[in-house]
């Protein structure tokens, strides 16, 4: 709107002067979409010169607090020689753009409010590329933010860990952006029942989101409880096992077995427990659960080691799981048999070398006298005796 010429030299009386010293600003404004936007024209030692708000196309709002343009949605809120205050209600799209403060002074000052229109983004929606997945493989998930000004940021949580997602944007012919994140992950059985959450960033909203629950297929965990007797198992009593298992879906089929041979005839079996009566050694072994749903199948063994009536040397509990061998008492006679193995040797080995010893030590006295034997008188054999010096080349001892 062109200023009516009747107003110019009004205008030019308030008109500051080359010497005089006044600041005119103003602030950018975030509006959301349907809100209120407020445009201040801010002026520092105003001498009564006058202020006006023009919009994107340069005509007058506000001339001082008189509204020219005939737009009701403009509304004063405050007008004093410092300040041009203007509210705008229901922003749309068509709002957006630099409006312009204007002060009457020589040389004319403007100062520019930007009003940036947001508009929100609609209800993320999240879509999985299966209803239910199995554990250890990939899963894949979408999140899409439809509509917004400007483009919004989508993060992924899987309960309180962050997940980084790739995303893409895309901008629509209204000028609008589309905003989708795609989600991939292994999963595992401890996911399953875990929420997943889609969480949109954007200015125009807070605590925007989206969320799903894993729903993870699994095989079976099982684990053999031993229901009675209470302690070590012995010749006489009852025995219950019981076959705990736990899958997603649900075991469909448990099955007991005894590894490498047929159950006892005693054996009952009802539901997941196996009763055995009357326990004696015979029932000795490996005894295994299996359970088996839609995923695969898995297994528990406990190994039975029946004691006898009367307790022995023992030891004071034990769990015969699968891979521990049963439990043996401690036998000491065989410890005290090892024992006297070994002293017996050693005494053994001791008359041996005394009897080696003396048998050898006989030989050298017998070599020392040979020749006296045959002596024809006393004097001979002693002179034999003694070696015969004229024969000492002869003489041979021995000794070990």
């Amino acid at each position: 709107m062109v200023v009516p010429p009747e107003f110019i030299p009004f205008l030019r009386s308030f008109v500051c002067k080359p010497n005089c010293s006044q600041n005119l600003v103003t602030d950018n404004v975030e509006v959301v979409e349907g809100d209120v936007a407020v445009i201040s024209c801010r002026v520092k030692n105003n001498d009564d010169s006058v202020i006006q708000l023009l919009n994107p196309n340069r005509q007058t709002i506000y001339f001082r607090d008189v509204r020219p343009l005939k737009d009701a949605r403009f509304q004063l809120v405050n007008f004093s020689d410092n300040e041009l205050r203007v509210s705008l209600s229901n922003v749309s799209l068509s709002d957006e753009g630099r409006y312009v403060c204007q002060l009457y002074t020589d040389p004319p000052q403007e100062a520019y409010a930007d009003i940036t229109v947001l508009i929100p983004p609609g209800n993320p929606i999240i879509e999985s590329r299966e209803g239910q997945v199995i554990e250890g493989n990939e899963t894949e998930m979408t999140c899409t933010a439809m509509g917004s000004k400007p483009a919004a940021t989508i993060r992924w949580m899987k309960g309180d860990k962050e997940l980084q997602g790739i995303s893409k944007v895309e901008e629509t012919y209204d000028h609008m952006f589309t905003v989708t994140s795609q989600l991939r992950f292994i999963v595992t059985k401890e996911d399953d029942g875990v929420p997943v959450v889609c969480i949109v960033d954007h200015p125009a909203v807070k605590d925007f989101q989206a969320l799903t629950y894993l729903v993870v297929h699994y095989k079976p965990e099982v684990k053999i409880i031993v229901e009675f007797p209470d302690g070590l198992p012995r010749e006489g009593q009852n025995m219950e096992l019981s076959c705990q298992a736990k899958g997603k879906p649900h075991p469909q089929q448990i099955n007991w077995v005894k590894v490498d041979d047929d159950l006892p005839s005693h054996a009952l079996i009802t539901g997941t427990d196996l009763y055995i009566e009357n326990l004696n050694k015979t029932y000795n072994g490996t005894y295994r659960c299996f359970a088996a749903n839609s995923v695969g199948e898995s297994y528990d063994d406990y190994t039975l080691y029946v004691y006898d009536t009367t307790p022995s040397a023992e030891p004071a509990a034990h769990d015969s799981r699968a891979g521990e061998g049963a439990p043996r008492a401690v036998d000491h006679a065989v410890i005290g048999g090892v024992v006297a193995v070994v002293v017996f040797a050693m005494l053994c080995l001791l008359i041996i070398l005394g009897r080696y010893f003396a048998r050898h030590k006989g030989t050298y006295f017998t070599h020392e006298a040979k020749g006296a034997d045959d002596a024809a008188d006393a004097d001979t054999a002693i002179i034999n005796a003694e070696g015969g010096h004229n024969n000492s080349d002869e003489k041979k001892e021995y000794y070990i």
